[in-house]
């Protein structure tokens, strides 16, 4: 399966330009990129700051046949972005539930799930933030960004392609996954 790329300079926010997608066209999947978001969103309502240079991404895709639920969906979805982390830094990285990525117990990456019915079709939006070069300061909250962790520069361009990559080799055996193999089957 390939993702449709849909690139943009500066947007509101990537889930939002993802739902426009599905309700507007006949696209079945697609990745929408920005290097900018002027109002991204978090878990809650709460702002994602969106610094130039980090990564912005909404995947979406249909899940009419999908078995499992939202919290799973969630669980698959943090487990394949610390995957693709896991290419750019090898120490330990955990998931703090429920969707948000740490390293050294600071935060590096949040996800944001939506799910949107068309013509009796569910899709699921997956809006990826990763702090690849500048942390933004939480209140309350530690951040990190690869940047500071590795001492090396990684583009946007180089993480969307593997990020591309795993999602396209994921979401066909989506409808048959089993819960219970998590792990073993992100393998």
């Amino acid at each position: 399966m390939k993702l449709k790329k849909f690139n943009f300079k500066i947007v509101n926010s990537t889930n939002d330009l993802a739902i426009k997608i599905i309700k507007n066209t006949d696209n079945k999947s697609g990745i929408v990129i920005a290097e900018k978001q002027k109002r991204g969103r978090g878990q809650y309502g709460k702002k994602w700051t969106s610094y130039k240079g980090n990564l912005f991404v909404s995947i979406f895709f249909q899940v009419s046949l999908v078995q499992l639920s939202i919290k799973d969906l969630t669980k698959v979805n943090c487990l394949l972005v610390k995957k693709l982390l896991s290419n750019f830094y090898k120490d330990k990285i955990m998931i703090k539930n429920p969707n948000d990525l740490l390293i050294n117990n600071k935060k590096i990456s949040g996800i944001l799930q939506e799910t949107l019915f068309k013509s009796g079709e569910k899709f699921i939006i997956v809006g990826i933030g990763i702090n690849l070069i500048k942390s933004p300061t939480i209140k309350n909250y530690l951040t990190t960004n690869l940047f500071d962790l590795t001492g090396v520069k990684i583009t946007p361009n180089n993480v969307i392609l593997k990020l591309k990559k795993i999602y396209e080799s994921f979401i066909p055996i989506l409808s048959e996954f089993n819960i219970k193999n998590l792990n073993k089957n992100l393998k």
